[in-house]
């Protein structure tokens, strides 16, 4: 059974526990020495750790460790730039005769993924435009399956089992909300380009059915899945009718959801609902940031660096949220 878990670790703690490898490679020091570095993650989140001075002899063994593979380790929590940080003694592969239970090593998203693709999936199919619902229903039907484990990114928000489904899922209610504040936006538009927003990142990243991302396919890498989500729309667009300057307002509302050059946007959004589409993607990111970085905090402390945060060590306060009951 496992005992220590990656958000309950604390400074100078030493321990033996097993883990889930989420990246692993060895580097070269100034000191001209190799060493392994390697991200372990479990079902709480992830944690980068370092064994130093590697010897050829133990790069035979370390060589057969894999992303995905659960392993054991001896390691000593410490601290680097204000982020906790394991100094690996030992590590190796685990073995069948290990008590390993897997859900201990898979973070997931906090809903049911058949319940979440029902809401969007709901959503969806209330479009009134003719043109945008079948984008958006076909769209889902066809990646009904890999919805449902796919993950949100390979690292930082949303990287978990059924994650992607769970940011569109926000997004969509958050968006809904928007919709009755801002009554100019057209609701139909916020809905589809939600939903279309992300979806070829299915096709971006490389993921099992664990919700692990191994890294990015060709297509993903050479063109990212702005430039793979326009493409990928016209076809489905000609298929359902749309006419193209509705093909074009919803390809330019995934080329433009990212806002800056340096983020892969060619171009910041020129319509309300594009706007909101951005600002919606940041925020659902931003508050997966807060909400993931405080839960290893103790009441009345500060976070350790949170880098995705601009660095920022976050506060948790001593006292329970008003309306926490509502939560629950």
């Amino acid at each position: 059974m496992k005992e220590y878990f990656i958000n309950t670790l604390q400074i100078d703690e030493e321990f033996i526990d097993f883990f889930m490898v989420k990246a692993i490679g060895v580097k070269v020091g100034s000191n001209k020495k190799n060493y392994l570095d390697v991200t372990l993650g479990d079902s709480t989140g992830e944690i980068n750790g370092k064994k130093w001075d590697v010897s050829d002899e133990e790069l035979k063994n370390l060589s057969a460790i894999k992303e995905g593979d659960i392993v054991k380790i001896k390691a000593l929590v410490n601290e680097w730039n204000g982020i906790k940080q394991l100094r690996i003694a030992r590590i190796r592969r685990a073995v069948p005769s290990d008590d390993i239970n897997m859900p201990d090593f898979v973070k997931a998203a906090p809903e049911d993924p058949k319940e979440m693709f029902e809401y969007v999936m709901g959503r969806a199919q209330a479009i009134k435009d003719d043109g945008l619902r079948k984008v958006a229903v076909s769209a889902l039907e066809d990646n009904r399956e890999r919805l449902l484990y796919y993950p949100g990114a390979m690292r930082n928000h949303h990287a978990e089992l059924g994650g992607l489904l769970y940011h569109i899922r926000r997004m969509l209610t958050m968006g809904l909300k928007a919709c009755q504040v801002y009554t100019n936006l057209d609701k139909d538009w916020v809905v589809c380009g939600v939903i279309m927003h992300d979806m070829e990142k299915l096709n971006e990243l490389k993921a099992s059915e664990l919700g692990i991302s191994s890294g990015y396919s060709v297509k993903g890498n050479m063109l990212g899945h702005l430039v793979m989500g326009a493409v990928e729309l016209k076809a489905r667009a000609e298929a359902a009718g749309l006419s193209e300057e509705k093909t074009v307002m919803l390809q330019h509302m995934i080329i433009s959801h990212h806002y800056e050059p340096e983020f892969g946007s060619p171009i910041r959004p020129l319509f309300p609902e594009a706007e909101l589409l951005h600002y919606l993607d940041m925020l659902d990111a931003k508050m997966y940031d807060f909400e993931a970085a405080l839960q290893t905090a103790e009441p009345g402390t500060f976070t350790e660096r949170v880098r995705t945060l601009d660095g920022r060590m976050l506060y948790r306060p001593t006292f329970e949220p008003l309306n926490s009951e509502d939560k629950k």
